[in-house]
This record gives structure tokens, sequence and C-alpha cells, in this order.
């Protein structure tokens, strides 16, 4: 699917221009507005019109980005980030919704904002937001997808590929025992969409390869890892690698093995589902599955834009996640 970034590029304008052309915000010089249209109709990307009498734009877009408990605040900043400097490149600024208020909430917040369209985060797997967002007079991509995503505009990284691919890199490596350190207890009883997926992806392959598991919520307080990874080890010393989906518990994680005597890789494997720079900075550096925060906030904009402009994206878009490979997980020795 074209996005308005495509027909920039095809037009030799910027992607704002592109949308100040569509939106009719800004006065475009006729030729370069003729540029523009003409990309856009080679590209594709104006297979439907926005219906007429449709409200006149503002200019801003709303992303909901809920502050609940279980949520790690620097990544959370990064997909800010990256949906801030996207909307940006599209002509469109951004107001952040933070409140937890439901699905009431989130209708009369829309209602006093008079954003354009929204970007919404952390969903759940039945999430109460979905009839609304459904129901809404304006648009909305979701960075997340809830079971049934029919009617809704859905982005995020594939987790049950990213929790299997872990595993499988394991696997591969000679592990045949292996722990899933996962998000707060909380988060999983809210029903995270993310957190779900990824342990049902790592189980699956784990049934598939025949490799023995556990699997741990975890909060990110150092004493709370500690008594967990403790718990872990001597539940199963045989134990021989661990994923950590826990961006905020990964550097207690590290120093709990280190206060065990438990040295990483020699002794114990570790690959983690978090953003490179995250991994890069760890010691040892972190074999993981990056978590593309920048990239998904970019397409949720984009697929916001295009519907704005009246197309209709596909339900559902699924990154594929992509592992790195450093200095935390080694290969097994035979009887080892």
């Amino acid at each position: 699917m074209a996005t308005i970034a495509d027909v920039a590029r095809r037009a030799g304008v910027a992607p704002s221009t592109v949308s100040y052309v569509l939106s009719g915000k800004r006065a475009i010089s006729p030729a370069t507005k003729a540029k523009v249209e003409e990309s856009a109709r080679a590209l594709g990307y104006l297979t439907q019109q926005p219906p007429r009498g449709a409200a006149r734009r503002t200019g801003v877009l709303g992303l909901v980005a809920p502050l609940r408990a279980g949520t790690h605040l620097p990544v959370l900043m990064r997909f800010v980030s990256a949906v801030t400097t996207a909307a940006h490149r599209h002509g469109n600024d951004v107001l952040l919704l933070t409140a937890d208020t439901g699905a009431e909430g989130l209708r009369q917040a829309v209602q006093r904002s008079g954003v354009d369209g929204l970007v919404v985060m952390d969903v759940e797997l039945r999430d109460a937001r979905a009839p609304v967002l459904r129901a809404m007079d304006r648009p909305s991509v979701l960075i997340g997808f809830p079971v049934d995503p029919t009617g809704l505009t859905c982005v995020d990284l594939d987790f049950t590929a990213a929790g299997a691919l872990c595993l499988d890199h394991l696997a591969d490596l000679g592990h045949h025992s292996v722990a899933l350190l996962g998000s707060p207890q909380l988060v999983y009883h809210r029903d995270a969409g993310y957190a779900h997926r990824t342990m049902a992806g790592f189980t699956a392959a784990a049934i598939r390869r025949g490799v023995s598991v556990l699997t741990r919520a975890t909060d990110e307080q150092l004493p709370s890892v500690r008594r967990t990874v403790a718990a872990l080890l001597q539940e199963q010393p045989r134990l021989t690698a661990l994923v950590v989906h826990n961006e905020g518990a990964l550097p207690s994680v590290l120093t709990c093995l280190r206060e065990l005597g438990r040295d990483v890789p020699a002794d114990l494997s570790v690959v983690a589902i978090c953003p490179d720079e995250l991994a890069e900075r760890a010691s040892p550096r972190l074999t993981s599955v990056h978590l593309p925060a920048e990239e998904l906030g970019a397409r949720a904009v984009d697929l916001l834009a295009a519907r704005l402009a009246g197309v209709r994206p596909p339900a559902l878009t699924l990154l594929p996640p992509r592992l790195t490979e450093r200095a935390s997980a080694h290969r097994r020795r035979p009887g080892s």
C-alpha cells in the first residue's frame, strides 16, 4: 500500500506538502497541487475520496497512550516520539491523551479535543474501546490488535512470531530447558495482547521443538526480580537459558544472575525482546529481538494519514520479528 511518503517522493515534494494538498489545510500552488494529485492517482493512493461535507480538519492527531500500572515509560516514550515525528512529517500536531478512562472516557475526550484521528496504544485482547473506535466518526489506527480486528486498522510487531523466534534460536543452540520471564502479572490480568501473544508463541515453539519450558510474570523492582530468578533456578536447576520480555526488569535480571554466581552466557544464555539500543548497552551485549517502536509509530501515522485521505488499509499489518545475535547466548556442548 502506497504511503504519503511514496506520493511525496514521486511528486518531488515534502510529505507535509502532500498532506496539505489532500487536507486542503493550506494554500498550495496549482502546479504543485497538480503534481501531488497525479502522483497519488498513479500510486493508487486516492482510491476513495473523503465524504462530501466532512468536518474541516484541525491538523491535530490524538495519541491515546494510557499510563497504566506495568507500563515501562522509557519504551512508551519511544512510541510517543515516533508518532509525533511522523505526524509532523505529515503536517500534523499531536495531542497526547494519557488518562485511563475506558471506552466512554475515550469517546468524551475525542469529542472535546476535536482531533482528526487517533493512534491508540496498549490494546487488550478484548479491548472495550474497540466498539467505540468502530463507531466513531473519525478514523483510528491501533498499535496492537484485539482478538477481532474487524472494522479496525491495526499495526503491531508479530509478538507470537517473536516469542517463537527466541525459543527456536535457543533450541538451535542446543538448549533443552528454557524459561520465559515476562511482563508484570497485572499486564497479563488486563489481557494486554503483546504479553499473551509472546508467551503463546514461545510455548507453542517449545512444544514443536521438544524443549522443556517455564514461564513467569516479572515485576521490575530488583527485590521482586531477585525472588523470581532465585526461585526459578531452584525449581529448575538444569535451566540453561532465559528469554526476557520485560524491558524494565532486564538490568535487574542480569544483576541477580551475577549475584547468584551465574555467568552469562557460560552458565546461562539470555535472549531479550527489547529495543536494540537497550540490548547494546547491557553487559554482556544481549542477543535480542528488536522492539521496533520507531517503525510502529511511523507506520501507524502513515496508516492514519491514508484513512484521512479516504483509503481503507488492511485491517491488520504485522511486522516480522528480527533477531540479532550478540554476546549473551551461546551453543551448549553435547551432554552439558
